[in-house]
């Protein structure tokens, strides 16, 4: 409902109220007189909307009473309130803003009541309420931090659960591995005891048990190696296979002996040494020992690539670093973001190029900020390729700065947006896979760290630069 106020005679309950203000309150009383003058008295029910997100802001409102908030639809966190304005705040479009439309929808949470002053009055207002107009400027410049703020914490609860999910991904092999292995070792170990305890009862002279125990430890190739290919390990299991039966020994050791890179010549050597049953103890011995020391080596790959991941994460983070200037080198920032970013690389079949000088000059690097750059700028590029599509990341410098080269070649950015894509909330991906906030913040940061970001773009190569003032001593 709208009140449409008389001149002054009808104004001094506004004035008074105006006075009261907690915002304005301490302006003059002629300042305040001019809004009263120049006012919309307007009344909102509950549940109602200020204005809608789609609408174009024309008039700022100085709230009297009530409560009204702002609700964003932001890609992966749903509906959020951003902000909200009680009775003595002040909402709308403000002197000097350049906002046109609103980012969310403004709803009344409560009936309010509030003066409306129209956009186009603004230039009047300025010239003749200086002390408004300057309170009004404060309040503009709260309201940007606050939005800034809670945009980039958006950003970077979105960044933390593509994070988490990639690394939950990244973590799943290795420690199913770590699992897997960890339930065969002893049986393995059991196995590889018993064969033991049986070879010690054969009483072997010295000479016989260190040639088999040479045989055991010296000859052991690990699989893992890639030495043998598929094809080649199956033909040296059907080999030793053939032996195994040609000296009436236990085939199921065949596969293990295969594996352990041991020689048939040098099988030839133990067997003319030994009887056929104490043949059989060595050779399940031998197998049984490479399996457990194969098992010992699988789980120590694993735990070290989730250690590997975890430190990688932790730096990515900063989680043990105050978020404090300091020179530092990107290089480690820009390789733990493609580790952490692996799987979704690998997901498309991306290839990943990286190429950093192995010496680069210091910069100044505030905690984690840095690294949500890389992360947003390397992220869009694999959005941006096909399967089978490539990424290069390039680092170069000189005496004066540290340059970061992002390329990808997918299909380009269209010239006709080109201008937009650092704008908030401007994004093409589709609803539920973007926020619009990566760049805009990307931008933020890199100006935070006196940087430039520019981007060329073409059919089939887009490359973002981020350079960065080189710190000298």
């Amino acid at each position: 409902m709208t009140v449409q106020l008389e001149p002054q005679s009808s104004i001094e309950p506004i004035v008074a109220r105006l006075l009261s203000h907690r915002r304005l309150g301490s302006a003059p009383r002629e300042e305040l007189e001019w809004l009263a003058r120049h006012g919309t008295l307007r009344v909102y029910e509950s549940g109602g909307v200020m204005v809608p997100a789609s609408q174009v802001v024309h008039e700022m409102v100085i709230l009297f009473r009530g409560h009204a908030a702002i609700y964003v639809e932001r890609a992966g966190t749903g509906r959020r309130k951003v902000f909200e304005w009680f009775g003595g705040d002040v909402t709308g479009t403000l002197p000097y803003s350049r906002m046109t439309n609103p980012p969310g929808t403004s709803l009344i949470e409560e009936p309010t009541e509030g003066l409306a002053i129209e956009r186009d009055q603004f230039p009047e207002m300025i010239r003749d309420c200086p002390r408004v107009t300057e309170i009004l400027v404060h309040v503009m410049l709260d309201r940007a931090r606050h939005f800034t703020s809670t945009d980039w914490q958006d950003d970077k609860l979105l960044a933390l659960g593509r994070l988490a999910a990639g690394l939950a991904h990244e973590l799943n092999n290795p420690a199913s591995a770590v699992a897997r292995s960890s339930k065969l070792l002893s049986g393995s170990l059991a196995l590889c005891e018993d064969c033991a305890h049986k070879l010690g009862q054969a009483r072997l002279s010295d000479e016989i048990y260190e040639k088999v125990r040479a045989l055991r430890e010296g000859s052991l190739v690990p699989v893992t190696t890639g030495v043998f290919s598929a094809i080649e390990r199956a033909d040296r299991e059907d080999v030793v296979l053939d032996w195994l039966e040609q000296h009436d020994a236990d085939t199921s050791t065949a596969q293990a002996l295969a594996e352990s890179g041991v020689t048939t010549e040098a099988l030839d050597e133990v067997a003319d040494l030994l009887s056929a049953d104490i043949l059989d103890v060595v050779l399940r011995w031998i197998a049984s020992s490479y399996t457990t020391r194969s098992i010992a080596s699988e789980i120590e790959r694993a735990s070290s690539r989730i250690y590997e991941l975890v430190s990688a994460v932790k730096r990515f983070t900063y989680m043990d670093r105050a978020t404090v200037g300091e020179p530092g080198s990107i290089a480690q920032g820009i390789t733990d973001t493609i580790a952490v970013l692996a799987s979704k690389a690998k997901a498309k079949s991306v290839m990943v190029r990286l190429e950093i000088p192995e010496t680069l000059p210091m910069v100044r690097i505030y905690g984690g900020e840095l690294n949500q750059v890389w992360s947003n700028l390397i992220e869009n590029a694999l959005d941006a390729v096909g399967p089978n599509g490539e990424v290069s990341v390039r680092v170069a410098a000189d005496e004066n700065w540290v340059t970061v080269y992002v390329a990808d070649n997918g299909s380009g950015i269209p010239p006709e947006i080109l201008s937009r894509i650092y704008d908030p909330f401007f994004t093409t991906k589709p609803m539920g896979e973007g926020t619009g906030l990566g760049l805009d913040i990307s931008r933020r940061i890199v100006r935070r760290h006196d940087g430039t970001i520019d981007v060329e773009s073409r059919q089939g190569r887009t490359e973002f630069r981020v350079a960065l003032p080189v710190v000298h001593a």
